[in-house]
């Protein structure tokens, strides 16, 4: 019997088409990964969106030039001592000033539960109310920490919202109002 030339090559066809499946297996579970980290970033997203449409919301319930002072304001991730409970406006008549404070109490425990469900870490929410003559220009930011480092485009390093780490993320919405008369 004479020995073959093709002697092992059979082993070697399968030592490549291991190695080839095991890159295929490693390319799968790093797309996995980033989808996973999409989808987390996608549910940041949302948070600070509906975040920020319930403040505009709000504020377009609560439409006084007194109101619209206490509005422009800073909110910042909350202590428990923080939120007090001084203002309820859920079961009885308030001023539009009670109105605007009780707003502000309930955009600080919604931080706060954002922060145990970790969709928005250390968030800060941003107003700016703008007021010219019946109408308000409105600026809502909001701001948290992400689990990735993001490069920061000039124009979101000119927002002061919140911190300024190199993972911070933003969600700004621009919008309008008009005030009603005071009667």
């Amino acid at each position: 019997m004479t020995p073959s030339k093709n002697k092992g090559f059979t082993l070697l066809e399968t030592l490549i088409a291991f190695v080839v499946l095991t890159v295929g297996l490693l390319g799968a579970v790093a797309l996995q990964a980033q989808a996973k980290q999409a989808s987390y970033d996608s549910l940041q997203r949302a948070a600070a969106l509906n975040l920020a449409n319930d403040v505009i919301g709000r504020i377009a319930a609560n439409d006084t030039a007194a109101a619209m002072a206490l509005y422009n304001t800073e909110i910042h991730f909350a202590t428990p001592e923080d939120i007090n409970n001084s203002t309820a406006c859920l079961n009885s008549p308030c001023t539009d000033i009670a109105l605007a404070n009780f707003d502000i109490q309930q955009w600080l425990r919604a931080i706060k539960a954002n922060e145990g469900t970790g969709t928005l870490s250390r968030a800060s929410i941003c107003i700016t109310p703008t007021i010219d003559q019946d109408q308000v220009n409105l600026n809502v930011t909001i701001s948290w920490v992400g689990r990735q480092n993001v490069k920061q485009s000039t124009a979101n390093t000119k927002i002061t919202c919140g911190s300024d780490e190199s993972n911070r993320k933003i969600v700004s919405i621009n919008s309008f109002i008009f005030m009603r008369p005071v009667s």
